[in-house]
Formats: structure tokens, C-alpha cells, sequence
């Protein structure tokens, strides 16, 4: 019979103390030494357990159940998570109070040298024909352009414009037709797990539109901090927009049309934040796994056991 930790003691031999005095402890007889009464996994011997059929199958898809949510976990432990969140402030107060822009559109019925830039604002800013870091191309022939430029605002309520004012010669009837490449503010955010309208007018195509109509796209700019998981912070805007077309006229005639981007700011800031789950959770999250599969799978084998056990006493009493 095997050695009882719990049950054999000689009444006149000494108490051994530490795992390091076991073997000797069992030569003697004597009793095990004081801390391993604290010894909760207390082993069965093997000749009392009885393996079944029921409890392989289960620890079979127990086993596989595991697998499965452990390898669901090591996914989401590997995966980056973009959080995002919502304040009131102005997230880039290093940048002068200033918004950079980036602007592509293409007028495929209008001279390049018509073509200009007009920039205003409710701080006082009025410049016509805004040249500096501005491009334009000429299209079709030169019977069309497009226009690429960089740019600044303030960040108060106002507009730029591509219109015909800073022509030294105004055209009777301009064609403003056009097709929107790439309308962006800040930096250029390229992550995958973001989807923002950083460049919502992109693709925007008015080639079918009357000729002589005015555009106005009315922007709802919204500052946007992205944070990596190095801490590093990167300062774009998203927008959107609102637009309508129209023919202007005043009292004296039809005013010459232009394609408005009139802009105002939210208070409103969305920061997106890279994370990834702390070890000690991952760790947490597989303890409860593993524990609470065997748990239930222990309880579930043990009710179909008994179970099986009492109706194989009621068959042998029928038989009987």
C-alpha cells in the first residue's frame, strides 16, 4: 500500500523539516515535514481511477475547444487595436495656428492661364492668385489644366476659391466643369485600420454639370490625432462636405462662376490610439480558459457517469 503522508507517524521518532530531508524521512518512517500539509493537489493513485469511453471523448473535444480559444486569444494578443475617442481641444498647438492643404483638380475646359487660387478668411486674409507651391498643368492641349497646389489656412471660418479673379483678362463665359483628385488637410494618414474621411472629395466629378454654375462644397473640418504604439503622434483632418450648384447673378449680370470650398472648424477632436492587450491579461484570459473548460467538462462527465452507474444498478435489479 502506498505511503500515506497524511496518516503515518512514529510516536518516539523525529520530525523531519524541508523536501530536502524527504528521502529520508521515508527510510525512516518517519512523518513528512511541516510544509507539505499545504500540499492542496493531493494525487490519486492510479489503480483507484477508472478511465471510460464518455470521458475520452470528452477530454478529447475539451482539449480541442482549448486549442481553439487559446489560438482566438493569441490572435487578438498579436493584433494591434486602434481605440478611438472624442475630446474638445486643439490637439496641434505647435503648428501657428495654421492648417496645411493639399489641393488637385483638374479643368479640363479652362486655360491654365485663367486658372488661379483666391484665399480668404474671417482673420483678414485676402489673397487672389496664390502662386507659391502651386503647379499647373496644362490638359487636352492645352485647352484644359490641372491645378496642383499646397497651402495654408487659418483656423478660423473661411475660404479658397479656383476661379478666374487673378486672370489679367476675365473670360465671358468660363467653364468650371471640373474633377476633384484630392482635397486633404494635415498629414497624409495611411493606416489599415483606420477609415476616416481624410480625403472625402476625392473622385468628385462635375464634367457633367452646367458649364456656367458655380460650386460650393461647404466643409466641416474635423482635427484627428493618430498615436502609435511608440507614442509618436501624427496630426491629420478629416471633413465632410455639403454641396450645391447654382448660376449667381446680381444686378449687373451673371457673376462670373467659381468652385468655393468654404470651411469651418469642429471643436470636436476623434484621437485614434494603437494598443495592444498587456501580457498579464493575455495570461489571465488562458488560466480562465484552460480552468473553466476542465471545470465544466469535469462536472459534465461526472453527472453522465453517475448517470450511466445508476442505470446500470436498475438494469441489474430488473434482472434480478
Amino acid at each position: 500500500m502506498p505511503f500515506d503522508f497524511r496518516r503515518v507517524q512514529l510516536p518516539h521518532g523525529p520530525r523531519c523539516a524541508g523536501l530536502g530531508l524527504l528521502e529520508a524521512c521515508l527510510r525512516r518512517g518517519l512523518q513528512p515535514g511541516f510544509p507539505l500539509r499545504f500540499d492542496i493537489y493531493r494525487k490519486v493513485p492510479k489503480d483507484l481511477t477508472q478511465p471510460t469511453y464518455t470521458g475520452a471523448i470528452i477530454s478529447i473535444c475539451c482539449c480541442l475547444f482549448i486549442l481553439f480559444l487559446f489560438l482566438s486569444e493569441l490572435t487578438g494578443f498579436i493584433t494591434t487595436e486602434v481605440v478611438n475617442e472624442l475630446y474638445v481641444d486643439d490637439p496641434d498647438k505647435d503648428s501657428g495656428g495654421k492648417i496645411d492643404v493639399s489641393l488637385n483638380i483638374s479643368l479640363p475646359n479652362l486655360h491654365c492661364e485663367l486658372v488661379g487660387l483666391d484665399i480668404q478668411d474671417e482673420m483678414g486674409r485676402h489673397e487672389v492668385g496664390h502662386i507659391d507651391n502651386s503647379m499647373k498643368i496644362p490638359l487636352n492641349n492645352g485647352a484644359g489644366c490641372r491645378f496642383e497646389g499646397q497651402f495654408s489656412i487659418n483656423k478660423v471660418p473661411g475660404n479658397f476659391h479656383v476661379s478666374t479673379h487673378s486672370a489679367t483678362a476675365q473670360p465671358q463665359n468660363p467653364d468650371m466643369t471640373h474633377v476633384i483628385h484630392k482635397l486633404s488637410f494635415g498629414d497624409t494618414l495611411q493606416v489599415q485600420n483606420v477609415h476616416g474621411a481624410f480625403n472625402a472629395l476625392g473622385g468628385a466629378d462635375r464634367l457633367t454639370s452646367n458649364p456656367l454654375a458655380s460650386h460650393d462644397y461647404i466643409l466641416k473640418i474635423v482635427p484627428t490625432v493618430y498615436e502609435d504604439k511608440s507614442g509618436k503622434q501624427r496630426y491629420s483632418y478629416q471633413y465632410t462636405v455639403a454641396n450645391k450648384e447654382y448660376v449667381a447673378y446680381s444686378h449687373t449680370g451673371r457673376i462670373i462662376p467659381a468652385i468655393w470650398f468654404r470651411y469651418d472648424l469642429s471643436p470636436i477632436t476623434v484621437k485614434y490610439t494603437e494598443r495592444r492587450q498587456p501580457l498579464y491579461r493575455f495570461i489571465t484570459t488562458i488560466c480562465a480558459i484552460i480552468g473553466g473548460t476542465f471545470t465544466v467538462a469535469g462536472i459534465l462527465d461526472s453527472c453522465i457517469f453517475t448517470a450511466s452507474e445508476a442505470w446500470k444498478k436498475i438494469q441489474l435489479g430488473k434482472m434480478h
